[in-house]
């Protein structure tokens, strides 16, 4: 699910980076931004772009270990998080069937039909607060993310953590971007894409993720002319390697998430 969707970071911390990161912040003698600085303002404009648009389509592939998933659909971000995708899944412990499945997400809970029935009913419910209790840390972060997420926060992580570089411009299908990237470690990642996460839950997660062999994770972002995320590449390493792309495009298109009845759900277990 995590894959799917955009970091989150936590709180405006780009007001205290852009200006005393480690090269100095400040513009050179004869008054030119330096690079580190020219690239966190581009990217707070970018930020600012994106997060006003309050939806879009979406088309990614995320890569765990031996498992594969494609998704396809469109998000939207207005009032909480409201998403319709249909997702393939290959390889992994539960293999995969090749056919898509539909998945929802609203602010509360993702439903996701697994093509055949479940206990006479076809969608499965998977409540973010019940997630949260049972799985510790990963279920904190997880109800976290999806209750504060949109693809203007992964821009936003890149600003609060000071560590950017502007590579070049690229083509993304079809799309002149200028491309970002920037590498942090698991401590600074966890940290800095939670919101509403108990230190407890954090230094848990921190201490699952090093037992998973992760030491960082580099975030790539391609920005179209007129401001707005059109790809965004996030890869972790470790005894699992993560590696997750995800494009944006058609900003502003409408989206609409109906909850399957409760007479056709059952609750994960």
């Amino acid at each position: 699910m995590a894959g799917l969707t955009a970091c989150n970071s936590g709180g405006d911390k780009s007001n205290g980076t852009g200006g005393g990161s480690a090269s100095g912040g400040s513009n050179d003698a004869a008054g030119a931004k330096s690079p580190l600085d020219a690239a966190l303002a581009s990217l707070k404009s970018a930020s600012q772009q994106t997060n006003g648009k309050n939806s879009a389509k979406v088309e990614g592939t995320t890569k765990n270990g031996a498992m594969t998933q494609t998704m396809k659909g469109a998000m939207d971000w207005a009032s909480g998080m409201h998403m319709s995708v249909d997702i393939t899944q290959a390889g992994g412990p539960m293999g995969g069937s090749g056919k898509p499945m539909k998945a929802l997400y609203t602010p509360d809970a993702m439903y996701m039909n697994m093509g055949m029935p479940m206990g006479g009913k076809n969608w499965i419910k998977y409540d973010y607060d019940v997630m949260a209790k049972k799985m510790g840390a990963a279920g904190a972060l997880m109800k976290d993310m999806m209750n504060n997420n949109n693809p203007g926060r992964s821009v936003d992580l890149l600003i609060a953590s000071g560590k950017v570089k502007e590579v070049g411009k690229e083509d993304v299908r079809g799309v002149q971007a200028t491309h970002y990237s920037g590498t942090l470690s698991v401590s600074e990642l966890t940290r800095m894409q939670t919101k509403n996460v108990s230190e407890a839950d954090l230094k848990s997660l921190e201490q699952q993720l090093q037992g998973m062999g992760a030491k960082n994770e580099t975030i790539d972002l391609w920005v179209s002319s007129d401001n707005l995320l059109v790809k965004k590449h996030e890869q972790m390493d470790g005894k699992s390697p993560y590696d997750s792309t995800v494009y944006y495009s058609d900003y502003g298109t409408k989206v609409s998430v109906t909850p399957p009845p409760a007479s056709d759900t059952t609750e994960y277990k």
